[in-house]
This record gives structure tokens, sequence and C-alpha cells, in this order.
């Protein structure tokens, strides 16, 4: 009877009120606009998105590329041609799928080393990007004969430079996100500027199918998962819209290019940086790129064969792991994902309009709104409310590599300030303590707390044994000297013992305290001698440089 009941039963169909009203009274006061996330972009992230609201917005249109699955496009690095074409052979052997060329780093040729190089460029796709005219690797394109040259795929974006007469599959007009993304554009500007670079390319050339068989878009994928991948797939429809206004009803195929973004990658625990590739790796596959270059994580100071293979296999992992390359639209279907494409569908589109009417890419790179965005993320970063695990929270005081690889390029990175402090406290590292009273229960979490703070600018800090009163820590900072001192108790214990600390301690001594207090006790404090405090969502820069400045007798810091 039971098992026949349950069999017919069947549950009412729950409305997105009830839903709301049950979500509220689970936040227990917090109101549910917490639940809510304002990104960069200006765009609100809801906590449950339904098919009632993607209909309010505009129908996202299936676009997808031409072709299942991408090319696995991962960089070959070397010292010489030579040494660039035994890299190669071995990479493409073991999953590599194209010959990916960077000219920051130029390297030598002889003919013979381009003869070889044109073999594999006549069966492999091939791409090419930041560097000069005069790169010798380009003479690859005049030796391969006329009769070959048709059959040869790829990406050549090189300013001043024509590609010889046959390479009709060789795309040589790109719209190059890299630079952009690195000073700090958000993921609607990118979009928008990524039109706008079209809109100029297309001007250049007689007909749009001219300009369309040669144009190619390059982005760099972030770690914002869901936001990246609905970047890829607003961009198809975007280009659908953009072909439309010059009369193409069917757009006709852009490969969209990707490529893993430097901009949060730390040399701070760099093997995070695995993690961070893995996530935009995954992101720019489901949201439909044609060509996927993963970078080492330690290509910031110097890649190992060893980087070099995970990165790699970041690529090949996901192809066979996820089963993706089976399915047209991964994301396809996700309530959540395909608003979040409409909406950036919309706002780009809108604002490529704004870009065009000012006079287009370069006069609206010029306004410096891309630099303001840049110092927003940096101010996230620098106050937590944006996390980079290893360099702003979690660091892990071990041996750090800072030198720069010549493999990179000039990148804005969000960890570099810290990476400055941590070299910097590397070479001069004060002593620095937290100062325990009472309880461990009680002054625990403030001292966690000051420790992490503290690591993150590579300050490593001791914990003092837990006092019972001031005294005690007084005699103890006598004898112990340290430089720095943070005091860590409850409230009510940090104000039973704070006075007599300031009055009595040692001259010599940077004091803070961990926490916050309302405005008559911290005029108080301070003006009885207090240097500071140290508390969550501060500006961990700005407190890390006012120690430094401080415990080295206000030398300036820069």
């Amino acid at each position: 009877m039971a098992i026949h009941k349950m069999k017919t039963s069947s549950f009412a169909d729950a409305d997105y009120n009830q839903w709301k009203e049950t979500a509220v009274h689970s936040l227990k006061g917090k109101p549910f606009e917490s639940l809510l996330t304002k990104t960069v972009e200006g765009i609100t992230l809801q906590p449950l998105y339904t098919q009632e609201e993607l209909e309010a917005r505009l129908q996202t249109v299936r676009a997808v590329s031409d072709t299942s699955g991408w090319i696995v496009a991962q960089q070959t690095i070397a010292e010489d041609g030579q040494r660039f074409l035994k890299t190669l052979k071995d990479s493409l052997a073991r999953g590599n799928e194209s010959i990916v060329y960077d000219g920051r780093k130029q390297l030598c040729w002889n003919d013979r080393l381009l003869d070889e190089l044109g073999d594999f460029i006549q069966k492999y796709p091939v791409f090419i990007t930041d560097t000069s005219a005069d790169d010798p690797i380009l003479q690859v394109f005049d030796r391969i004969p006329a009769e070959f040259r048709s059959s040869v795929k790829g990406a050549v974006w090189v300013r001043d430079w024509r590609i010889p007469q046959g390479y009709d599959q060789v795309r040589t007009l790109g719209a190059d996100l890299w630079d952009v993304h690195h000073q700090g554009a958000d993921t609607v500007t990118e979009l928008a500027l990524a039109l706008a670079k079209a809109s100029e390319l297309a001007a250049s050339k007689e007909t749009f199918d001219e300009f369309a068989g040669q144009f190619f878009v390059r982005f760099a994928v972030d770690t914002h998962f869901f936001m990246e991948i609905a970047k890829f797939r607003a961009f198809r429809v975007l280009w659908q819209a953009f072909s439309q206004a010059y009369g193409k009803e069917d757009a006709p195929s852009v490969p969209l290019l990707a490529v893993t973004s430097l901009r949060s990658y730390s040399k701070l625990d760099p093997n995070v940086n695995l993690l961070r590739a893995g996530n935009e790796a995954f992101s720019a596959v489901l949201g439909g790129a044609d060509a996927l270059t993963v970078h080492p994580h330690d290509l910031l100071t110097g890649v190992t064969d060893h980087s070099i293979r995970l990165a790699r296999n970041i690529q090949l992992v996901i192809k066979e792991e996820t089963h993706v390359t089976k399915v047209a639209d991964p994301s396809g279907g996700s309530y959540f994902i395909e608003t979040l494409t409409a909406e950036l569908v919309e706002r780009a589109w809108k604002q490529f309009l704004e870009i065009d009417a000012m006079g287009g890419y370069d006069a609206y790179l010029a306004t410096g709104r891309v630099e303001q965005t840049m110092d927003s993320r940096r101010q996230e970063v620098a106050t937590g409310k944006k996390t980079l695990i290893g360099t702003n929270v979690y660091a892990e005081l071990t041996p750090t590599v800072f030198s720069d690889s010549d493999l990179v390029a000039a990148a804005e990175r969000l960890a570099a300030p810290f990476e400055k402090l941590r070299q910097r406290f590397a070479d001069s590292q004060p002593r620095a303590v937290v100062l325990t009273f009472g309880a461990l229960k009680d002054f625990k979490p403030r001292a966690d707390f000051v420790t992490g703070f503290l690591a993150t600018g590579g300050i490593r800090a001791e914990w003092s044994p837990a006092f019972a009163n001031a005294q005690e820590a007084l005699d103890w900072l006598a004898s112990e000297q340290p430089d720095y001192a943070v005091v860590c108790a409850s409230p009510a214990e940090t104000e039973q013992v704070m006075d007599e600390l300031l009055a009595k301690r040692p001259g010599q001594i940077v004091l803070d305290a961990a926490g916050k207090v309302d405005v008559a006790l911290t005029e108080k404090w301070q003006s009885a001698g207090l240097d500071g405090f140290v508390f969550a969502g501060q500006n961990k820069i700005e407190k890390l440089l006012e120690i430094a400045y401080k415990v080295e007798g206000g030398a300036h810091v820069e």
C-alpha cells in the first residue's frame, strides 16, 4: 500500500516566489540581496535563473563552430630553429595538433630548417602571433611551392606584412584582444572592441566577403568560468548580427582562437596556475573556441619540459574525459549561461555602437577607460574581494623565483604588487609576532587571520605564549625585542590590555591591533601610540607597505 501511494504521489510545481521565500527564510535575517553578485561588467548575477527570465531577454541564437571539437594549439618554445623543430615533432607526437609560434622571442633559421618547417606547415594548422615583419620565420611562406600553398591553414597576424599569393586558407586579419584584456578590459568591452576592430578591417577591404575570409578573433580567457563561456557564445551571436548589417543573412564562419590569460597568473605558489589554466581552458572549450593554447604554469619565470607537458595534457584530458566534443553546444540549455550570453550580447552591441560613434578602436583605448577597469580589479584583489589563491589568500612562505621569463610580453597582472612585496620582505625580513591573550578559542580566529594577512606580503609571523595580562606581554616583548607585533585577543580582552601595553611598550616596536573598533576607541589608542589595525576588507597592499615603512624607521617605500 505504501509503495502504491509513493508511486502515485506527485509534487506541486514550485514557482520563483515560493523559492525566494524559502531562500529568504534560510538566510536567517540577511537580505535576499546578499545572494546577488555584481560583476566588473556591471552585470548582476542572480542566485537562480528561470526560463521566464531568459524569455524576457533577447533570444539567444544557436551560433556554434562549423566543426566539432577544437584544435589543440600548444605553443612550441625553443632557443633556435633547430630545437624548435625537434620540440615541435615531439609535441605533435604527444597530442599537439598545430604549429604555434610567438615572435616575442625570435629564432635563428637557415634554409634547410625553413624547408623542414614548411613541410610541417603543409600538414598542420599554423598560428603566428606577436611578431614583426622582419622575423626570419616568415620566410617559410616564400619557400613553400605555389602548388602546395592552398593546403596551408591557420592564422598569421603581422603588422605591415603581406602573405605571399596562394595561401587562401590562412587568415591574416585579426582582432587580437590579448593586449586590451591584460590592460584590464572586462568581457563586454572585449566583445565590443572585437567588433570595432572588425568594423575597421572590413572598411579596409573592397567587399565584406574578402574581409570575412581573412578575419579571425583571438581572445584571452580569464578565470571567471561562466562569464568566459558566455563570452565566446556571445561573440558568435554578435558576429551574426554584424554580418547581417552587411547584408549577409548567413554569417560566414570566423575562427575564435583562445589563449589562457596571464592576468591572474602569479609567481607565488605557481602550481596554482595549473588550476587557473585548467579552469580557463575548460571554459573556452565549453564556449566553443576553435583553437586553444594553454600556457605552462611557470611561464612567468621560465618553462620546463615538465610544465610544457602538463599544459598540453590539460587539453588532452578535457578531450578524453569530458566527451565535450560530442556535443554541438555543451553549455546550451543552461538558463544561467543562456541569460548571461544574452545580456553580454545586448551590452556589447550597445558599447560597440558607442565606440564606433567616438571614432573606433584606438579612440576608445585613448580614453583610459580600460585602465580604470584594471584599477578596480587591483582594488578588489588588494582588499580580498577577489581571491588569488596562494597570493592574496592562503599564501605559502616557500622559496619563490622572482626572475622574469623572456617569453612573456609586458602584461598587467593582478599578482604583481604582492610579488613585489614578497621580494622586498624576502630581502629584509622583519621579526613579526602575534601577541595572544586569553583562551585559544578566543584569540585563534584573529591570530590565524593576521598570520595569513602578513604572509601575503612575505612576513612570517610567530605566535607568542597566551598571556593572562598586559604585564606578561610587556615582559616578553622586552626580552624578545621583535620589530613588529599585532595584538590578537577577543574584543573585550583587547580593551583590557591595550592601555597598559601602549603606556609601557618598548619604543622600537611597531604595534598594531587585530580587528576594528569604534571611532572613539580608535582615536584614543592611536593618540596613545598604537600604529594601526589589521582587519578583513582592508587594502593589504597599503597596509603591508605601511608596516614596511614603520619597521624600517620611516624609510621611503615604493
